[in-house]
């Protein structure tokens, strides 16, 4: 029986090792970053022992309407060791006779999806490797279908399967969860997405809103989903896949500007009764243009983590608990997010897209979350990606794309320009070619020069790869102090229309330049800049929660402030002629840098270097 145990097993690595080789060729050295990347689950066996036991309690979650709860689960083994672990699996049934692309010779059982999370035995218990017993307190969430317990021995890399728990399941799974508000391609739309387990052949999604305290109104919402073959590769299409649900929007329009809204998402079933969230509010886009203080949060590469402490393989993205903690601390006077690209680094795990809606629910469900495409959503060979790496896990943009909503022409090509009050905001998609003669070079050019600086005077272009100045290690080992071909192009458009701030993420830390143009400071200004300052303010706000990435010993003369550290950047225009820029540290929400615009129309329209014609016909 041994023998032939081994011979299955060898059998399983043979086969596993054809369909990564098939599906993308070679190990995917990007994976590393997602803790679920670390889990061999497909090399598990199956070593089931009477004397080992794992208890979930409560069995039935939500029943109060909620939508996440602990759990807390309790086990014992009788051969205990530091390395054992708890993975938690949902759908709970998580084996299966085959698994997508297997050989269909080798004998069941298999575990063919990761677990949606997990922990060590010996996480909250230090003498389980001497007792056996332990329990831990896990958070769960609901996210459509049951779920079960698993204690493996034999770590990460060879899972052994010991014992199963009872199913956990919440009162209603289906429940429409996890809002997300986003700003509509018109200034007087907002968009509301949402997921749940209905379909269209069960339930009509809709929205019921107004303004607050009148008469509300229902609208319909549409209805998106993806299947497994829409993935371009593992291990989203292979372990990491899971079923996304069903995804809704509803296009709320015609809005009073800058006035209290409720609403509430839903479904309408078959037999006319309705299924609902419980309510929110959001506050309406200003008219373009308004002057009223606007207040806008920027930052990039937050990804998600566990508050029970779960999944922490390599601890990549615990700050972002702390950037999401401060950002709804500060909910009350903030307008509006953008959140630039790698947005929840699932890396082809899609049971994280959910976790990382739940973890930013309190701030989605009230005011506008804005994303920009990274390589981290995007990036896959033969995709139509411009970028040919492995960062996405096989996702190659389809979650992204349909979980969360953004005014673009196509969503799958990621740019498109917002309006909010006197901002002016450019999203460039980096994951596609930006350079001259394209198709979004184009866009760029035309948001730039749409924009009528006399109501809109604070222009502001975000994008995900930093395609101005970075002093950061890995762009200056390159040579290019930024990425490789973004200035060429992009510069002389920034100082032709006169951009005030370009904003990035990708690099994990912060940075601030001076103005700047062709590498050179057009202003010696460093706190208060008054009047026209001839150049571009750069800044790198990659430091939301992905781990952090070291400056280069070599500070070049545009470099003007670097932190190595968590934070967020917050824009707050005062009015037409005075900007207040803060950069916010993670930890703590407290300022440590910060800088002043302040001028006037007539100083958008003076001419500087490469802004105005070179002659005119009255020179």
């Amino acid at each position: 029986m041994r023998d032939q145990e081994q011979s299955v097993a060898v059998l399983l690595n043979l086969v596993v090792v054809v369909v990564v080789l098939a599906l993308g060729g070679g190990t995917v050295e990007s994976h590393k970053d997602q803790p679920l990347s670390g889990i061999a689950i497909h090399k598990t066996t199956f070593h089931l022992n009477d004397k080992a036991h794992v208890k979930a309690s409560p069995t039935l979650l939500g029943s109060n309407g909620q939508h996440s709860e602990i759990v807390l689960v309790e086990f014992t083994s009788p051969h205990p060791l530091d390395d054992d672990w708890i993975g938690v699996f949902s759908p709970a049934d998580f084996n299966a006779s085959t698994c997508p692309g297997d050989n269909k010779m080798v004998s069941p059982p298999r575990l063919c999806s990761a677990p949606v999370k997990f922990q060590y035995a010996n996480f909250s218990n230090p003498r389980y490797k001497t007792t056996g017993t332990g329990s831990l307190k896990l958070q769960i969430i609901n996210q459509r279908s049951d779920f079960s317990f698993a204690l493996f021995s034999g770590g990460l890399l060879n899972p052994k399967l010991v014992a199963v728990s009872n199913k956990v399941v919440f009162q209603n799974p289906n429940a429409p969860v996890y809002p997300r508000l986003a700003l509509g391609k018109a200034w007087d739309g907002m968009t509301v997405t949402w997921t749940s387990g209905y379909g269209l052949g069960i339930a009509e999604p809709v929205v019921e809103w107004g303004v607050k305290g009148r008469e509300r109104k229902l609208s319909p919402a549409g209805t998106l989903t993806f299947g497994r073959n829409t993935m371009c590769g593992a291990p989203a299409r292979t372990v990491g896949w899971r079923d996304p649900g069903y995804i809704h929007t509803a296009f709320l329009k015609e809005l009073w500007p800058s006035t209290k809204y409720t609403y509430r998402v839903g479904h309408r079933l078959t037999n006319d009764a309705f299924v609902w969230s419980k309510e929110y509010q959001f506050k309406s886009s200003p008219f373009p243009g308004q002057n009223s203080l606007q207040q806008v949060v920027i930052f990039g590469d937050m990804g998600k983590a566990e508050v029970d402490g779960t999944n922490e393989y390599n601890d990549f993205q615990r700050a972002s608990l702390n950037t999401t903690k401060q950002l709804i601390k500060d909910l009350k006077k903030t307008d509006a997010v953008f959140h630039i690209g790698d947005i929840c680094y699932a890396n082809g795990y899609l049971s994280q897209w959910d976790q990382f809606t739940a973890q930013i629910e309190p701030i989605a469900s009230t005011v506008p979350y804005m994303i920009a495409s990274g390589n981290h959503e995007r990036d896959w060979p033969d995709s139509g990606s411009f970028y040919q790496g492995l960062d996405s896990g096989g996702e190659c943009g389809v979650p992204a794309e349909s979980m969360f909503y953004v005014p673009a022409e196509n969503r799958a090509k990621f740019w498109y320009s917002s309006d909010y009050g006197m901002f002016r905001f450019c999203v460039a998609d980096t994951e596609h070619d930006w350079r001259e003669g394209t198709e979004q070079y184009k866009f760029i050019e035309q948001c730039l020069a749409s924009v009528d600086r006399k109501t809109q005077p604070w222009l502001i272009f975000l994008a995900h790869r930093v395609l101005g100045y970075s002093s950061t290690s890995f762009y200056a080992e390159e040579g290019s102090f930024g990425e490789p071909m973004g200035r060429d192009s992009l510069q002389k458009l920034w100082q032709k229309y006169k951009v005030d701030i370009a904003i990035y993420g990708h690099a994990h830390n912060y940075e601030r330049t001076c103005p700047v143009y062709q590498s050179v400071c057009t202003s010696d200004e460093k706190a208060d800049y008054k009047g026209t300052f001839n150049g571009t303010i750069h800044i790198v706000a990659g430091g939301a929660g992905a781990g952090l990435a070291e400056f280069s010993d070599l500070q070049p003369n545009w470099s003007m402030v670097r932190d190595y550290d968590y934070g967020f950047l917050k824009l707050t225009a005062i009015d037409y002629s005075n900007l207040l820029f803060e950069y916010k540290k993670s930890s703590d929400g407290r300022v440590h840098d910060s800088f002043k615009i302040s001028r006037d129309y007539r100083d958008v329209l003076a001419c500087a270097v490469d802004s105005c014609p070179a002659t005119t016909l009255a020179s």
